[in-house]
């Protein structure tokens, strides 16, 4: 699994760019001068044709700096949910908007803290003119409270199905959530009877969002490599340079053991995490078990790294000004999101028959 010349080039740039715009600023140029935002997205549409692993080096990048831009929510998430729906004409419509960033996506998909499918209960009834009217509740919607195209999962006599929905209707409330982790945006969105026009097929919306999750976790296993990775470098930096009892801290045998314990788990993380890209990208039938292994063991890789960088960085790894805190916090917003590692542990079992998984009689 390694990755090609202009992936690695990709990378750069997209450090570089990172490197010298913070925060939100940076999504003019990523999206301008790299083009990240259409790389998933087909050339037909705008985009580039490129595909998971090329998401990948991006989201490992983002993840890095802790960038608050809307790559996971628009680029990811509602562009692999329009591809999947199969709906040229929403494509044609959406996917040029999105693939040059002039417009930023949401995916209005979880309730009651749950990304399952089945977990769906917004309901979508036949209105008129071929619309439809849907009523329900949407919570961890990313970047929603800002996005000019909103997509939601609904119910309807089918099963689940996705409509796309104008996010500036009066019947459509948009609500900034405040988080943990106040580098990823979030929302929660009320519905109530407002107008939405069916994306893809009516019903194949579990299909639809099933696919998306395992692209997303894929993705967000990227990130938060790319985030561990980072707690460890700066950790061995500071490591070098804090001198305690006449030496670097760095030289106590102690030390030397947490960070090498915290190398381990960052390199076992990028091979889980890149095996998850490298099915997503040749559309493996292994797909959903490799994202469901790379979205556990990342989780709690980052969540375990992130917790080793404020212990090693003694009294400065508490204070507000250190960044240590942003990167735990982001450690644990991450693992919850798409469902937790213990859920994706019962997915993994449950794909390889495991006794006692979900849907698996008890030896």
């Amino acid at each position: 699994m390694r990755l090609t010349e202009e992936q690695e080039e990709l990378r750069s740039a997209v450090r570089s760019v990172l490197g010298r715009h913070s925060g939100d600023a940076a999504w003019r140029p990523l999206t301008r001068q790299i083009g990240v935002a259409g790389l998933a997205v087909p050339e037909e549409y705008g985009g580039a044709g490129c595909g998971a692993l090329e998401v990948g080096v991006v989201m490992e990048e983002l993840g890095r700096e802790l960038s608050p831009v809307p790559y996971l929510g628009s680029a990811v998430l509602v562009v692999r949910a329009l591809l999947a729906s199969g709906d040229a004409e929403a494509c044609a419509r959406l996917l040029p908007g999105l693939a040059s960033g002039a417009t930023v996506g949401a995916l209005a998909w979880a309730e009651r803290g749950s990304w399952e499918p089945s977990a769906v209960r917004a309901q979508a009834v036949p209105g008129p003119a071929g619309r439809w009217r849907i009523t329900g509740t949407k919570e961890h919607v990313l970047d929603g409270a800002v996005a000019g195209v909103l997509l939601v999962a609904a119910r309807t006599a089918a099963g689940v199905s996705l409509f796309e929905v104008a996010p500036d209707r009066p019947d459509v409330a948009r609500e900034a959530t405040v988080t943990m982790d106040t580098t990823r945006a979030q929302a929660r969105v009320v519905l109530t009877a407002a107008e939405g026009r069916l994306v893809g097929a009516e019903g194949e919306g579990d299909r639809v969002l099933s696919h998306v999750r395992d692209l997303a976790c894929a993705a967000l296993a990227a990130e938060q490599v790319g985030a561990a990775s980072r707690c460890l470098e700066l950790t061995v930096a500071y490591a070098k340079e804090r001198i305690q009892f006449g030496r670097p801290i760095g030289s106590f045998q102690a030390v030397k053991h947490r960070l090498a314990d915290a190398y381990v788990l960052v390199e076992s993380a990028r091979s889980a995490a890149l095996g998850a890209s490298f099915a997503a990208a040749s559309a493996s039938p292994e797909l959903p078990r490799c994202a469901a292994a790379a979205k556990s063991a990342c989780s709690e890789a980052y969540a375990a790294v992130a917790g080793e960088m404020i212990q090693l960085h003694g009294g400065i790894g508490i204070t507000w000004e250190h960044d240590a805190h942003r990167y735990f916090k982001r450690a644990h917003g991450a693992a919850q999101l798409f469902g937790t590692p213990a859920r994706h542990r019962a997915r993994l079992a449950d794909h390889l028959g495991l006794p006692g998984a979900p849907g698996v009689p008890a030896a």
